[in-house]
């Protein structure tokens, strides 16, 4: 599997506490081994994301991300709290 990064999505990671950031990092990399691991909770996002899929880091943030032909790409880092507020 081909996985991209979008520079927002690198922008965000890189803006993580320490901790988030490598919590994020870990699951990033079980990701790519097992993107089918029910762990996961990869879910279809609708509204203006209707064509984005998610998947958690933890119960408040998850990473947002699309399916592109062969692979992945990352799109951002999204906090739960700013997405109930939308």
């Amino acid at each position: 599997m081909i996985v991209t990064y979008a520079p927002r999505f690198l922008r965000q990671l890189k803006k993580l506490e320490p901790r988030l950031k490598a919590e994020a990092k870990e699951r990033i990399v079980l990701f790519k081994e097992n993107p089918y691991n029910p762990t996961f909770r990869i879910h279809k996002l609708h509204g203006e994301l209707s064509e984005c899929w998610a998947f958690w880091i933890n119960y408040r943030y998850r990473i947002i991300f699309e399916y592109q032909a062969g692979g992945i790409n990352f799109l951002k880092v999204d906090d739960h709290d700013g997405y109930k507020n939308k």
